[in-house]
């Protein structure tokens, strides 16, 4: 608890800089609060810059793929393909109905946009489910 504390204290230190700090992408040694504080600092600075640049590749993996739906995407008209790609590119898992809440669409409209984006593997269904399923992008 005192690493994720001095995380988020030093993140938001007078409002500037990051919103919040990824620690818990690093793993848990950034975490674990044994040893001296020498160690404990190291492994917290260790686990900052894991978690870091497990977070910047993230970004960039979702940054390719969203310039990659739009380009496949691009011979779709309507409001809700390009609504659809900004969902699946800003939340890790969406299902239908928080993207009928999020793009103001018809579930028919987005239901018709998930599969075709599905079956051109731009997203793929992860819960394996016939109800309650959930979708994220493909990389």
């Amino acid at each position: 608890m005192e690493a994720a504390v001095t995380a988020a204290r030093i993140a938001t230190k007078e409002g500037r800089g990051a919103i919040f700090a990824p620690l818990a992408m690093g793993g848990a040694g950034g975490l674990r609060a044994g040893g001296t504080a020498a160690d404990r600092l190291v492994r917290w600075l260790d686990g900052m810059e894991t978690a870091s640049r497990t977070a910047m590749r993230h970004l960039d993996d979702i940054e390719a793929w969203s310039a990659r739906a739009e380009n496949e995407m691009a011979t779709l008209s309507g409001r809700t393909p390009p609504a659809l790609r900004a969902v699946l590119t800003e939340w890790p898992l969406v299902s239908a109905p928080m993207a009928e809440a999020m793009t103001g669409a018809s579930r028919a409209a987005v239901q018709r946009n998930m599969a075709w984006m599905e079956a051109r593997s731009l997203i793929r269904e992860v819960t394996g489910q016939g109800r309650y399923r959930m979708w994220r992008a493909a990389n």
